[in-house]
C-alpha cells in the first residue's frame, strides 16, 4: 500500500491532493495508522509548493481525515469514527432547530428522508 497521486489541471493542486487522500482513505487503499509524506517531502515529489502541500493537510486534519502526531508525523485517522461524529453533530444540530421551529417528529423525519432521497438519488 503506498499513497498515490496525480495532479492535472482539473482543479487546484491543493484540493486534488485533498480529495485523493481523502478518497484512498475512505476507500481503504490507506488504512487507518498509514504515515503519510511530510509535507515538505510530499510537495517535492508532486512538483508542488509547500504551502499547497500543506493547505491540503490542514484541510484533511479538519475533515477528521487524517492526523499529525508532533514530531512523529502524520497519519491517516480512524475516518470512519470522524465521519460519523461529524454526523450526529449535524444531526443533533438538525433536531434542535426543527423543535425551535415548531415542527414534530414525523414533520422532522419526513424532511430528512426528502433530503437524503434527493442527496443520494433515490426515488
Amino acid at each position: 500500500m503506498s499513497l498515490k497521486i496525480r495532479i492535472d489541471d482539473s482543479a487546484p493542486p491543493y484540493e486534488q491532493v485533498r480529495a485523493q487522500i481523502s478518497e484512498q482513505a475512505r476507500s481503504g487503499a490507506l488504512p487507518v495508522g498509514y504515515r503519510l509524506p511530510t509535507v515538505r517531502g510530499l510537495a517535492e515529489s508532486l512538483g508542488l509548493a509547500v504551502n499547497t502541500v500543506a493547505k491540503a493537510y490542514r484541510a484533511l486534519e479538519g475533515d477528521g481525515v487524517i492526523e499529525t502526531r508532533g514530531r512523529n508525523g502524520t497519519f491517516v485517522a480512524a475516518a470512519g469514527s470522524a465521519a460519523e461524529r461529524e454526523a450526529s453533530s449535524a444531526a443533533q444540530a438538525y433536531a434542535e432547530r426543527v423543535r425551535r421551529l415548531g415542527l414534530g417528529r414525523d414533520e422532522a423525519l419526513a424532511a430528512v428522508r426528502d433530503a437524503l432521497r434527493a442527496a443520494y438519488g433515490e426515488d
